[in-house]
């Protein structure tokens, strides 16, 4: 077994789902110049970051001295199905929030494996772990390492795991050798850009964040306005309808990694209880939990929202 194999090997024993390697190289130009007609046309809403760094987020070797390789991993968070049985008003919380904070979980996952290329090779090796927060454009390096193609949803998605899919990386000074890229695409089914709720998937492939439920919920600081508000429904915390309406993702397993904490009760929260939440009890309540990352004030304005939305006030 080469150390290629090995490393992919690894990241399989540390819980990864998916595990492909690509050089480290700038992303296609194809992606580039979305992303550039993505930030011109003010589609990044308020997200200022989006903007920033942006030599960085499309090369990896501006991220990482003398990068060579990134090795991509995939986990699936698809939850097991659940039935809503609250005899209370009550706000969905989109999937990926229903485990604990990813951002921690898979950093800590990737450590293992950048352990085991330190003690696997002799040579002075670097690596930089890159989860989210990173500038990088990783569905782009996850394409290119044959982990999934990119949809019409804007997600990446792997042909038997669907979609609801956290990425991250690691950038190394090791050089690799590359996987290709898997044959897939979207082909005339548009029925993610038919179940957006607000129209920000657009049917020419642009997609205007600043209609989508996650970016609103989660992103926006403002006051949300009324014809976007009643859109929202009682959608709490994010909006998986595009991911969900994808046919990759009907018969996608659940997720299989035990370490990963799930919590069945967080898949729908008493509004009512929300709003009576003070400071020291939603600290509490979501320690672990990327809600909050929202803040009580926000999750607040959005429970009144799902109230409004189901008592159409």
């Amino acid at each position: 077994m080469n150390l290629s194999e090995s490393i992919k090997q690894k990241a399989i024993e540390s819980g990864f789902d998916l595990v492909g390697i690509t050089d480290a190289s700038r992303i296609d130009q194809v992606h580039v110049e979305f992303l550039q007609r993505w930030l011109a046309d003010s589609f990044a809403g308020e997200m200022d970051y989006m903007h920033r760094n942006f030599k960085k987020r499309i090369n990896p070797a501006e991220l990482h001295k003398n990068a060579k390789s990134v090795i991509c991993v995939a986990l699936n968070y698809t939850p097991p199905k659940t039935q809503r049985s609250s005899n209370v008003p009550t706000g969905q919380i989109a999937n990926y929030a229903r485990y604990e904070d990813y951002h921690s979980f898979i950093k800590k996952q990737l450590r293992k494996l950048t352990d085991f290329l330190t003690a696997a090779t002799d040579s002075d090796v670097r690596c930089k772990i890159c989860v989210d927060s990173i500038p990088l454009a990783e569905r782009a390096l996850a394409q290119r390492a044959g982990l999934g193609f990119i949809g019409k949803n804007h997600m990446l998605i792997n042909p038997e795991l669907g979609s609801q899919l956290f990425l991250a990386e690691v950038i190394t000074t090791l050089k690799l050798k590359s996987d290709k890229p898997i044959k897939g695409k979207c082909t005339d089914c548009d029925k993610c850009i038919s179940a957006c709720p607000t129209g920000a998937l657009k049917p020419d492939g642009r997609f205007d964040v600043r209609k989508c439920i996650s970016y609103l919920t989660i992103e926006y600081k403002g006051e949300i306005a009324p014809e976007s508000a009643e859109r929202i429904g009682d959608r709490l915390f994010g909006c998986d309808e595009c991911v969900l309406a994808c046919p990759y993702q009907k018969n996608a397993p659940v997720c299989k990694n035990n370490e990963f904490k799930f919590y069945s009760d967080r898949a729908e929260l008493d509004l009512q209880g929300i709003l009576n939440l003070t400071e020291e009890m939603f600290l509490l309540r979501f320690a672990d939990s990327p809600v909050k990352r929202l803040g009580l004030q926000r999750l607040k304005r959005n429970a009144q929202i799902c109230l409004a939305n189901i008592y159409q006030l």
